[in-house]
């Protein structure tokens, strides 16, 4: 019983093999250019993202280590500090405010005294010279 069976399902195997070759085979007479290109493409891509992956892996962001001397020489004292981290965190003045529990006030004196000794006119500005002198991340 088992081989009929066995014998059954080779002869069904290579009928269904058979006849996805002869589909092949039409495929490739009715779509020869078009299946080809395809067949190029799909091994580029296939290179391109293997390559892509093993050139560029990543690596571990290294740790962020603060400037105290940059800190220390330009005076900033640890309240304004504060104020600069969480302005570089995006927060308006009145977040700030509520955060560090001052009046908005307090915190426009900051970022004035802030915005004066990283010689800048705006946020953005001095944001970017903070993490140029590696006073935030």
């Amino acid at each position: 019983m088992k081989r009929t069976i066995a014998i059954y399902a080779a002869a069904l195997a290579i009928g269904a093999f058979a006849m996805s070759w002869l589909e092949y085979k039409y495929i490739t007479k009715v779509f020869a250019g078009e299946f080809y290109i395809l067949l190029i493409a799909a091994a580029f891509t296939a290179l391109g993202v293997w390559a892509g992956h093993r050139l560029t892996q990543k690596t571990a962001p290294a740790s962020f280590i603060k400037n105290e001397a940059a800190i220390n020489s330009l005076g900033i004292s640890p309240r304004e500090y504060e104020t600069l981290e969480l302005l570089a965190a995006g927060l308006t003045n009145k977040e700030i405010a509520r955060k560090l529990d001052v009046s908005p006030n307090t915190i426009k004196t900051h970022l004035a005294r802030v915005y004066e000794k990283l010689e800048v006119q705006r946020r953005t500005q001095a944001i970017q010279k903070a993490k140029e002198l590696a006073l935030i991340p």
